[in-house]
């Protein structure tokens, strides 16, 4: 049994564990992670990368067919197996080794095996052949070992081993019939790429497709799912699912119904990876999310800090925001936090470190790469009113934006904000439409920095261009 020493010691090596490992050597000290699978994580080799990959190719077509001119050049329809090999190049066909290499080039020291907290500041390594390594770390243990699919208790689907988000990006082949269970981000961007590849495609929508979002916007992407061929069951409950001899996939509904399919996805949310990790050594429940405070410190069940505050934890595993953009970002405050601590610099506001992670309640950006795209930031116009503020909505429709005109011909879409009217800034930005993604991060600015409208009047948007729409929705709200 090897003992080493470091400054730092993370657990799991997605992309927020290698930030905040980055983030520590940037700062001077040093750092080791621990990785059970594949350095880079969910989102590099199943989630965001693959998935958005998949998605690609048929936006391409669409945005093409939409032009004159360009729509006469496209002969032929969409490439499945041409999409396949390009996903699988963005995931470096599942092999780790440029990220190890970046590791290695980065000055922090890799670590394969679970990774397992024994005590206070010490985590044991085991590798996959059974071998134990006890890191020590002087300064904190980090947690970003993230957050797997949920599979919920209905009767038979284990055991007919249904898709998660995982075999769904990693999928090698087309299925003829995929019946999704779920109704937000992962079902919807499933739904939209099977269908575009030759599924036949039915979601069963228990609770409505994009809940969270502005009603509009789940409005327009269960149309046009529904445009493309998808059967979208909106209240539709699986009581039961099973799997015959000949691999076909019968799911059961509460009005009896039932829906056979080739594969199932599941996709109702996700569950955290903390159920190995030692946790019951230092007070804290296995298979829990963790809680922790604005630094990123880990809270026991009383609100303290654990031990000396020797434990964090970023990214999903913490529950506040399941995104990687906002996990990378924590991984930067809990990085910067770290390093101020460990050499004693201490603001004179009483801080530890400048980038305590504030965004993650009302300023949080998503983009969701259905066909129509939905890109939005901070709060919807229900949340708003939830959390007490007196607010105005002010809607615009995208499409009658010149540069959407230019953009495709038909283009539709539409864009609202959502002013507090007390202050006169925006908290919250929805934006559904072809590319819309790419205007995120201006209302992004926008929220984050509070900038009043007064001020977004001589933000002057480039004419013409689909960024228009902020002169208007300004016109329509008024002076």
């Amino acid at each position: 049994m090897g003992n080493t020493t470091y400054d730092v010691v993370v657990i799991g090596a997605g992309p927020v564990g290698e930030n905040v490992a980055d983030r520590v050597v940037q700062g001077g000290l040093t750092a080791a992670v621990i990785e059970r699978e594949l350095v880079g994580g969910e989102c590099s080799y199943w989630a965001c990368m693959p998935t958005k990959a998949l998605l690609r190719s048929a936006t391409a077509l669409r945005a093409a067919r939409q032009v004159p001119g360009a729509r006469e050049a496209v002969t032929g329809d969409l490439d499945a197996s041409a999409v396949l090999g390009r996903r699988d190049a963005f995931v470096s066909h599942w092999s780790d080794d440029g990220q190890v290499s970046w590791l290695d080039a980065a000055g922090i020291a890799l670590y394969r095996g679970q990774g397992r907290i024994s005590s206070d500041r010490v985590v044991e390594v085991t590798d996959a052949d059974g071998a134990s390594t006890s890191l020590t770390a002087r300064h904190a243990v980090v947690v970003t070992t993230g957050s797997s699919a949920l599979v919920p208790d209905v009767t038979g689907l284990r055991e007919a081993a249904p898709w998660t988000s995982r075999e769904a990006a990693a999928a090698s082949e087309v299925p003829g019939r995929l019946a999704i269970i779920g109704g937000g981000v992962v079902a919807t961007e499933m739904a939209t790429a099977y269908a575009n590849l030759g599924s036949v495609v039915t979601v069963l929508a228990r609770d409505g497709v994009l809940p969270r979002a502005e009603p509009f916007a789940g409005d327009r992407v269960t149309q046009s799912l529904r445009d493309a061929g998808v059967s979208v069951r909106l209240g539709a409950e699986a009581v039961s699912v099973s799997r015959a001899a000949d691999g076909t996939v019968h799911v059961t509904l509460a009005d009896g119904e039932q829906v056979e399919a080739d594969e199932l996805l599941v996709a109702v949310g996700r569950t955290p990876n903390t159920h190995d990790l030692g946790l019951d050594r230092i007070g804290l429940t296995p298979g829990a999310w963790l809680t922790v405070d604005d630094t990123l410190r880990v809270l026991d069940d009383d609100g303290a800090p654990v031990g000396d505050g020797w434990l964090y934890a970023a990214g999903d595993v913490n529950r506040r925001v399941l995104l990687t953009h906002q996990g990378k970002y924590q991984a930067r405050a809990v990085g910067d936090v770290i390093v101020a601590r460990a050499k004693g610099e201490k603001l004179d506001d009483g801080r530890w470190g400048r980038h305590v992670a504030t965004a993650d309640e009302r300023a949080v950006p998503q983009v969701v790469f259905t066909d129509p795209e939905v890109a939005s930031v901070g709060l919807t116009a229900a949340a708003a009113e939830a959390a007490g503020l007196r607010i105005r909505v002010v809607d615009y429709d995208l499409g009658a934006v010149a540069g959407a005109t230019l953009h495709a011909d038909g283009y539709q879409g539409h864009a609202r904000m959502v002013v507090d009217e007390d202050r006169r800034v925006i908290v919250g930005f929805t934006l559904v439409g072809p590319d819309v993604a790419e205007l995120l991060h201006a209302a992004t600015i926008a929220v984050v920095g509070e900038v009043p409208l007064d001020r977004l009047w001589h933000a002057v948007p480039s004419y013409p261009t689909v960024s228009e729409v902020w002169l208007r929705l300004l016109e329509t709200y008024g002076r």
